[in-house]
């Protein structure tokens, strides 16, 4: 059998130039290439993520998800080795699953460093929102109550923390720690009298002595700087003197509506030129409340702080302040009295004479 072909210049098609079977051919090797093209894109994909995985840390396939473990992100560590830390702990499936949550949320500068508490198993994405947070941080409460000298203060602070006091009063007295209210240098605790605030402070477990002073210290800064001394101020006493005023309120006064009372107690003796013959200046004077109370033999005692010998103000505070009592300086009641004792309940009672005075003891005080 025997098959006849019909002639063709070369170059030409039987169908004739441009036809419909050579445009169908182009469109098949353009697919073709485009096929090609993606088969390579993805093969490179591929090999690098598995290049990844080699150099940053092996897949766990194998981890038991839910297991606690704690991760200690060190400061300046690149999102690279935090990836590989966490593939390594089994916490996230491969260190590349990790650094392409990192680049997608474009958040290489934003993990935090820190101590951990995360789990095995955990999504790229989770860990990664954990990062950024930064780590929960452990804190305890540490309360300083009112109307403690300088000493039972940094008693209290270390009874609560475990820091001895020597290292809580070191700070204080080598100009670590300073304080706007203080006159100068601080040469003794005693300086100190007043000048940290009372209250219920947080901080977390590891912090030192400076820290939990200097808080203390800005806080009794803030809270006297907020307080509107133009009444002082305008009688000639410093901002400094009103917080002594406040010690001697804070130790007189059970109740907030005896201080602004207690207090004109003072400036009216203050003005007069009396000397203000305050007990809790004595007992300061003393170190503490004598056993059996205080005797006419402990009024005589001398010291700057007996307000029984001196008159005017002690040189320091006395003791640590709430707001109440520096309101109560900065702002006393109106009042005649010069005379005042406190009741079996710590209630005050006012006079304006000594008549009147021995009218209230005896009405008070006597058995």
């Amino acid at each position: 059998m025997s098959f006849e072909l019909e002639p063709y210049e070369p170059g030409s098609s039987p169908t004739g130039p441009r036809g419909p079977n050579t445009f169908l051919r182009g469109l098949g090797v353009l697919g073709f290439v485009l096929v090609l093209f993606a088969v390579a894109f993805l093969g490179v994909r591929w090999l690098a993520s598995a290049v990844n995985d080699v150099i940053a840390g092996p897949e766990s396939t194998t981890v038991v998800p839910g297991v606690p473990v704690t991760v200690e992100i060190t400061p300046g560590a690149p999102a690279s080795e935090i990836a590989r830390q966490l593939a390594e702990a089994g916490v996230v499936v491969s260190a590349s699953a990790f650094d392409r949550a990192v680049s997608d949320a474009r958040a290489s500068d934003r993990l935090v460093a820190g101590r951990y508490e995360l789990e095995t198993g955990m999504s790229p994405e989770a860990v990664l929102a954990l990062l950024i947070e930064g780590p929960v941080r452990e804190v305890y409460r540490l309360t300083v109550i009112e109307g403690l000298t300088i000493s039972q203060t940094l008693d209290s602070i270390a009874r609560q923390t475990d820091i001895p006091f020597a290292d809580l009063s070191r700070p204080l007295l080598d100009g670590t720690i300073v304080s706007a209210l203080m006159l100068g240098e601080a040469e003794n605790l005693q300086d100190w009298e007043g000048l940290l605030f009372p209250d219920t402070y947080e901080f977390e477990v590891d912090a030192t002595a400076e820290e939990i002073l200097g808080r203390m210290v800005t806080t009794m800064s803030e809270r006297v700087g907020s307080v509107d001394w133009t009444y002082l101020d305008a009688l000639g006493f410093t901002p400094y003197e009103g917080i002594v005023i406040a010690s001697l309120i804070e130790k007189e006064a059970l109740f907030d509506e005896d201080r602004p009372v207690i207090a004109s107690v003072i400036f009216n003796r203050l003005a007069a030129d009396m000397q203000l013959q305050l007990d809790v200046t004595v007992i300061y004077a003393l170190g503490g409340l004598p056993d059996g109370g205080l005797t006419l033999e402990d009024l005589e005692v001398d010291s700057p702080y007996n307000t029984y010998r001196i008159t005017g103000l002690p040189p320091t505070p006395i003791s640590t302040v709430r707001m109440a009592s520096l309101e109560a300086a900065a702002a006393p009641d109106e009042t005649p009295y010069i005379y005042f004792l406190a009741d079996e309940d710590g209630r005050a009672h006012f006079a304006e004479t000594f008549e009147e005075f021995l009218e209230l003891q005896e009405e008070y005080l006597s058995p």
